[in-house]
C-alpha cells in the first residue's frame, strides 16, 4: 500500500473511532422507537443505497447500526419486530415463540436430514429473540486464530454489552450447578465474567433483572436514523450482479418482495466502496448465494439457476453442535431460570443447566419443559430419524398428562465444542421462503461423540455431588434419571427401569440441537478474512455461516460483536478512502 496509503488508513480509522465514540453517548436508553423501520409494502419500486445488507439479525443489526453513522443504509428482513411480543420479551415464556408454527411464527422450523428438529429465526433482532440468553465471549485463542484485531474485538463486545448484557440474579439452584460443578472438578471457579475461561463462571445474560429480554434489535438504537432505512416483511429473492464488460462478476443490486407479493428493487449507488452484504445466518446466506448463482455449478443447474461462479464449497461444512441433557426431578421447589452458569472442561465439552417449577407458568395448559419442550421439536425419546410430527403430537399430549411434580426440576445440559463433524446444506427449491435441505451428520466423528460421553459424566458427578443434594431424589439412581431422560416427556415412575444402554448410545439416541449451527460460507472458502465473497465484487458475508466452529460456549455475543467489529472497519476504510479522493 505504501506509507502515503498506510497513513490515510490509519487516518481513517481514528476519524470513524471519534465519530463512533461521539454518537454512542448520544444512544438512547428508551425503548425503540425507530422512525426509519417500516413495513417492505411501503418500499419504492426502486431504490438507491450505499451498502444493503440482507437480514436484520443478530450480525445484521449491529452492522447496519454501525454504517449508517455515514452512509445510507438499506436493512432488509425477511421477519416482523420483536417489540410488543410477551413471548418473545419475557423469560417465562421461553419457547412459546420457537413451538408457532404458523406462517407469520418469528421462527421457522426445519428438520435436518439427520431427523434432529430445529429452528432459525424470522424477526427482526434474529435469534437473541428466541434463545436462552447466555452471553459470554469467545476464547482469546480463537480471535487469534480468525485472525481479528484483539482490541477492536473488545471494544465491539463492550459497544454492545452497554445495551443488551446483565449479570443474571444466582438463585438457589443455579447455585447448586454451580457448586456441584466445582465439586466435579470443573475448576477453577472464576465468579461472574463474560470472558471465556477453563473452569466453572456465571455468565452473561440478555435478560434484565425484570426478566425482560434485550435483542440485537436494540443495537439499532445506536444508528443515524437518516443514514438508515430499514424494511420489514423483506423477502431477497437473489443478489443481482453485473458480469459483461468486467473481469468478474460485481454485485450492484437485489430484488425483494415484500408481505403482498409485489417485486422491488434496491441498487447501489455507484461508488467504488458501496457493497451488498448478506447476513442471513448459516442457512440463508449460502441458500441466497446459490439462489443468486453462486454455488456449486452442477446443483444450481439441476434447480435451472443461471451461473454466475462455480463455487463448490457454498453450502459445505454445516455444523451443529449437538446438546445432550439429564433431567433431574427436584422434592423441592426450584427457580425459573434458563443458562446462567458453564462448566468449560478441557476436554471440550460445555456443561450448563435450565430450570424451572412448570417451566412456562403453572398451569396445565401451560405446563412445559422450556428449551427441552417437545412442543419446540426437543424429542429425545424417540431416535433422531423417528420424530415424526406424530410422535411429538403424541409427546406433548403425553406431557399434558403429567403430575405436577414431573415439572419441578431442572436439565443439566452438555454441548460439545466445534464440532469437528461436519455436513452440507442444498437447495430444495428456488423459493428463499422455503428450508434449504441440511444434514449435520451429528456424532459423525469419534471425538465428538467421546467429549459428549466426558460431558455426561460429568453431569452425573454433578447430580452426585453434595452440594446438589438437595434438588434430586435419593431414589433415583443415575441410571434411572438417563433412562427417564431417554424416555422424556419424564414421568416420576418411569415404566423401564433398567439400566441404561451405553453413554455412547445415549448421547446418539437422545442428541438435541442448541441453536448453534454455522458454516455454508467458511472464511478460507467461501470468503476470504474481510468477509468478502472469493471472485466476485462488491458483496461479502457476515455471520456465523462463515465460522469454521463456534465461538466460546455460546456463539451470539461474538455474533453481535462481529457485526460491530466488521462494521467499523468497512466505516474505516471508507472514511480513509474519501480522505484520500479529496
Amino acid at each position: 500500500m505504501g506509507t502515503f496509503g498506510c497513513c490515510w488508513k490509519i487516518f481513517g480509522v481514528a476519524l470513524a473511532a471519534i465519530f463512533l465514540f461521539f454518537h454512542d453517548l448520544c444512544a438512547s436508553e428508551k425503548a425503540p422507537n425507530y422512525t426509519f423501520m417500516q413495513n417492505a409494502t411501503a418500499a419504492p419500486p426502486i431504490s438507491y443505497y450505499d451498502y444493503i445488507i440482507v437480514g436484520g439479525g443478530t450480525a445484521g443489526c449491529p452492522l447496519a447500526a454501525t454504517l449508517s453513522q455515514n452512509s445510507s443504509v438499506l436493512l432488509l428482513e425477511r421477519g416482523g419486530s420483536p417489540y410488543g411480543n410477551p413471548n418473545i420479551t419475557n423469560l417465562s415464556s421461553f419457547g412459546a415463540a420457537i413451538s408457532d408454527l404458523s406462517p407469520t411464527s418469528p421462527s421457522q422450523r426445519f428438520i435436518s436430514q439427520d431427523g434432529v428438529i430445529n429452528a432459525r429465526a424470522r424477526l427482526l433482532g434474529g435469534g437473541t429473540c428466541l434463545n436462552a440468553g447466555f452471553y459470554t465471549r469467545a476464547a482469546p485463542e480463537y480471535v487469534r486464530n480468525v485472525g481479528w484485531d484483539g482490541k477492536l474485538v473488545n471494544e465491539s463486545y463492550e459497544w454492545a454489552e452497554k445495551l443488551v448484557a446483565f449479570e443474571p440474579p444466582m438463585r438457589e439452584w443455579q447455585t447448586a450447578v454451580r457448586d456441584g460443578l466445582v465439586e466435579a472438578g470443573v475448576l477453577p471457579n472464576n465468579g461472574f465474567t463474560y470472558d471465556h475461561l477453563y473452569g466453572t463462571k456465571v455468565g452473561g445474560t440478555i435478560f434484565d433483572k425484570q426478566g425482560q429480554r434485550h435483542t440485537a434489535a436494540d443495537l439499532l438504537e445506536y444508528a443515524n436514523p437518516s443514514g438508515l432505512t430499514l424494511f420489514l416483511h423483506a423477502s431477497v429473492h437473489k443478489v443481482l450482479f453485473r458480469i459483461k464488460g468486467k473481469p468478474r462478476p460485481v454485485a450492484h443490486g437485489v430484488i425483494f418482495r415484500d408481505a403482498t407479493g409485489a417485486k422491488h428493487k434496491a441498487y447501489l449507488k455507484n461508488g467504488p466502496m458501496n457493497e451488498i452484504i448478506i447476513s442471513a445466518g448459516a442457512l440463508g446466506s449460502p441458500q441466497l448465494l446459490m439462489l443468486s448463482g453462486v454455488g456449486p455449478a452442477d446443483h444450481l443447474k439441476a434447480h435451472n439457476i443461471t451461473l454466475v461462479l462455480d463455487q463448490p464449497f457454498v453450502g459445505q461444512e454445516m455444523s451443529d453442535n449437538p446438546m445432550n441433557a439429564i433431567y433431574i426431578p427436584s422434592p423441592v421447589p426450584v427457580e425459573v431460570s434458563l443458562i446462567q452458569v458453564v462448566g468449560i472442561t478441557h476436554f471440550g465439552s460445555y456443561i450448563e443447566a435450565a430450570s424451572g417449577e412448570n417451566f412456562a407458568g403453572g398451569s396445565p395448559t401451560t405446563r412445559d419443559y422450556g428449551m427441552f419442550s417437545p412442543k419446540i421439536g426437543q424429542l429425545s425419546n424417540v431416535p433422531p430419524k423417528q420424530r415424526t410430527p406424530e410422535a411429538i403430537t403424541k409427546a406433548v399430549e403425553n406431557m399434558k398428562a403429567l403430575d405436577d411434580a414431573a415439572f419441578r426440576g431442572g436439565f443439566i445440559l452438555e454441548k460439545i465444542m466445534g464440532p469437528i463433524s461436519r455436513g452440507h446444506l442444498e437447495l430444495q427449491n428456488r423459493n428463499p421462503k422455503d428450508n434449504p435441505s441440511v444434514t449435520f451428520n451429528y456424532f459423525k466423528e469419534a471425538e465428538d461423540l467421546q467429549r459428549c460421553v466426558q460431558g455426561i459424566e460429568t453431569i452425573e458427578k454433578i447430580i452426585e455431588s453434595k452440594s446438589f443434594s438437595k434438588f434430586r431424589y435419593d431414589f433415583m439412581s443415575l441410571p434411572m434419571l438417563l433412562n427417564m431422560t431417554a424416555s422424556a416427556p419424564v414421568n416420576l415412575l418411569p415404566k423401564h427401569s433398567n439400566v441404561s444402554t451405553s453413554l455412547e448410545q445415549f448421547c446418539k439416541d437422545t442428541v438435541m440441537t442448541i441453536w448453534h449451527y454455522h458454516g455454508g460460507c467458511q472464511v478460507g472458502m467461501v470468503v476470504d478474512r474481510d468477509y468478502k465473497v472469493l471472485g466476485v465484487d462488491a458483496l461479502r458475508v457476515i455471520d456465523g455461516s462463515t465460522f469454521n466452529y463456534s465461538p466460546g460456549t455460546n456463539p451470539q455475543a461474538t455474533v453481535m460483536m462481529l457485526g460491530r467489529y466488521m462494521g467499523v472497519k468497512i466505516l474505516s476504510e471508507r472514511l480513509a478512502s474519501d480522505s484520500v479522493s479529496n
